[in-house]
């Protein structure tokens, strides 16, 4: 009987975990449909709001904005943080090195204000020293963005490379690859899977800060979140639902074509280590 209430106890924690997460976005899908314009009351099914969203230009435009900038800023952040986790993890000990780890580290400690903040002031800055950046717009968003998800990209790579085996590295270049091309055909390989979950990472913390952009960002450069929460303050419509809808089934893709991606790559390693052991 024990060993039975031992068992419910953490399913009912589990189960108890996933509705305190995921009803909310339930409910959220379901008031999109809502015919009414009251978000807490049902009025019918209906595709109206859906209809309202794709007419509204404004929302689009940031919309398109936002994922513009969430696709180059993590693709420019997973380049940068794989070197960074490659330094971190491989160089062993070199001058600088506490420094250096404590540089990459610190966005992930450090409040959004503060690096909102401090960015606004280096464009400023430099704006009135060499004439640059002549106005704030996507581009300092996108530089903002790439500063603090690089750091995130950083720690899972470095990560994903602390438990590498070497030893697949070290057999390639017995066999007569050198280190660049031990690297792209062999090391790359392998640590595809968190290459993939450092870009998801860092396209969704693009797409959903709304802080740092908020100082950085110019008239002309709303992102989507700025655009929400512009909209929400004078009430939550159901044409927000929606648009949070297709944000869900967006992400939703993602990740279940990361999940495709990943589930390959593992039974390509399996098959790999199985034909070695052959």
């Amino acid at each position: 009987m024990s060993g039975r209430g031992g068992a419910a106890l953490p399913r009912l924690m589990l189960w108890s975990g996933l509705i305190f997460l995921y009803a909310p976005m339930v409910i959220l899908v379901v008031y999109s449909f809502n015919e009414s314009r009251l978000v807490t009351v049902w009025g019918g099914f209906s595709t109206r709001w859906y209809r309202a969203l794709v007419e509204d230009q404004q929302m689009m435009n940031a919309a398109w904005r936002s994922l513009q900038i969430a696709f180059f800023s993590a693709t420019a952040a997973t380049l940068l943080g794989t070197l960074a986790g490659i330094v971190m993890a491989r160089w062993g000990r070199f001058r600088g090195r506490t420094l250096f780890s404590g540089l990459i580290t610190a966005p992930l400690v450090m409040p959004d204000v503060i690096i909102g903040l401090s960015l606004l002031l280096l464009f400023v800055s430099l704006s009135r020293w060499i004439g640059w950046p002549e106005t704030r717009g996507m581009l300092t968003i996108w530089i903002a963005h790439v500063t603090f998800c690089s750091a995130y990209v950083a720690v899972v790579i470095s990560s994903r490379l602390r438990d590498f085996d070497r030893s697949l590295e070290e057999a390639a270049m017995d066999l007569g690859a050198d280190r660049l091309r031990t690297f792209l055909w062999v090391t790359l390989p392998l640590i595809a899977p968190a290459l993939i979950a450092g870009w998801l990472l860092a396209f969704t913390l693009s797409l959903d800060d709304l802080v740092i952009a908020s100082f950085v960002s110019g008239p002309a450069s709303t992102t989507l979140p700025m655009q929400v929460f512009s909209s929400v303050r004078l009430g939550v419509t159901p044409k927000i639902n929606a648009l949070a809808t297709l944000l869900i089934a967006l992400v939703g893709i993602a990740v279940l074509l990361a999940g495709w991606v990943l589930h390959r790559e593992q039974q390509r390693a399996r098959v790999a280590r199985s034909a070695s052991g052959d």
